[in-house]
């Protein structure tokens, strides 16, 4: 069996899976993409049981360096690699599925991941030391989300094309709640509703869980203005319930977020300006709700974990926190700086 041929046909079990609801579309979308590159790299042609470890190791380095279509970024310094850790990551994790399942399917006799020598040094997957974006780089990003949403910048594209505001409006929700981006492309308009005077967003989680989380005066704004008129705009009735539309009037893909967090951050002054991914400012909005001392439990409702404990792993180091907290000591009071 050739790699295209046993692709294709994971691809299909994977499509099956998502239609009894054994595997989520998102998760589905994510292996079924990973395959088609790794057909694309290992070479389509070839039969699937004749790969080796080393095979396997130089499809590893061919992804690191593959440039994300998602970002206009420039090739890395050096060639080293253009995908990030966690890409990297997650194309390895799709690839041993897909050959632990070639090994049932009987389209290999050996897996050859166990056989896999390069490791995350080598493909350049070393976790970046800080995620979370500083208050400063924050304030920036959400500063020119706001400016744009307020249409400070000026377009040059007809009326029914501009997508201001929801640019606007997806960093603002992105760095202010922290949904995971399936979350955020999945909501629907009617997802927002008010109770009490504040609005809510009725988020729908992993597992089927939902949260409602309430929206900050900032982003209220933006939504109202965006759902008043540049929703209105945009959608065309293909979509009418998405709450992020394409200027096409299609509901907003995932792999677009990336380049609208891209467009908003060349509004942000270059001193103050951070390339950041959206799980990056999933990452910025539970550091500096931790930081603020705001309620553990509540942080961990905000972004939809299970558990308490995962929230260990959302906390970033922020420069100079450890000496603003003991300037403030709760034992001994305000300290005078030495």
């Amino acid at each position: 069996m050739t790699v295209a041929e046993a692709v294709d046909r994971y691809a299909e079990m994977v499509r099956a899976k998502c239609s009894t609801g054994a595997l989520a579309p998102s998760s589905a979308e994510v292996y079924a993409r990973d395959v088609v590159t790794f057909a694309e790299l290992a070479g389509a042609d070839r039969v699937l049981d004749d790969l080796s470890g080393a095979d396997v190791d130089e499809v590893l380095l061919a992804f690191a360096r593959k440039p994300d279509g998602r970002r206009r970024a420039a090739p890395a310094p050096g060639g080293g690699a253009l995908q990030s850790a966690s890409s990297q990551a997650r194309f390895r994790r799709s690839l041993s599925a897909f050959f632990k399942y070639a090994v049932v399917a009987g389209w290999v006799q050996l897996d050859p991941m166990v056989a896999v020598t390069v490791r995350p040094k080598h493909r350049g997957g070393l976790r970046a030391e800080r995620r979370a974006l500083t208050v400063e780089q924050a304030e920036g990003l959400l500063g020119a989300a706001r400016e744009m949403a307020d249409g400070g910048a000026a377009p040059r594209r007809r009326v029914d094309q501009r997508t201001e505001l929801r640019d606007g409006l997806i960093v603002l929700l992105l760095a202010a709640v922290g949904p995971r981006v399936s979350e955020l492309t999945r909501a629907n308009a009617e997802d927002f509703f008010v109770n009490g005077g504040m609005r809510y967003w009725r988020i729908f989680g992993k597992g089927g869980r939902t949260r409602d989380v309430p929206l900050p005066r900032p982003v209220v704004e933006v939504l109202d203005a965006y759902l008043a008129e540049g929703r209105v705009l945009l959608d065309r009735g293909v979509e009418s319930r998405a709450l992020l539309l394409s200027w096409r009037g299609r509901r907003l893909a995932r792999g677009d977020v990336q380049a609208v967090i891209d467009r908003v951050l060349e509004g942000v002054e270059p001193g103050r300006r951070r390339s950041v991914t959206p799980h990056g400012l999933r990452h910025t909005t539970a550091t500096h709700l931790l930081a603020a001392a705001t309620d553990m439990d509540a942080v961990r409702r905000v972004l939809g974990h299970s558990d308490l404990s995962t929230l260990g792993r959302y906390r970033d180091e922020l420069p100079g926190e450890l000496e603003a907290a003991m300037r403030v000591h709760p034992l001994l009071g305000p300290v005078e700086r030495g």
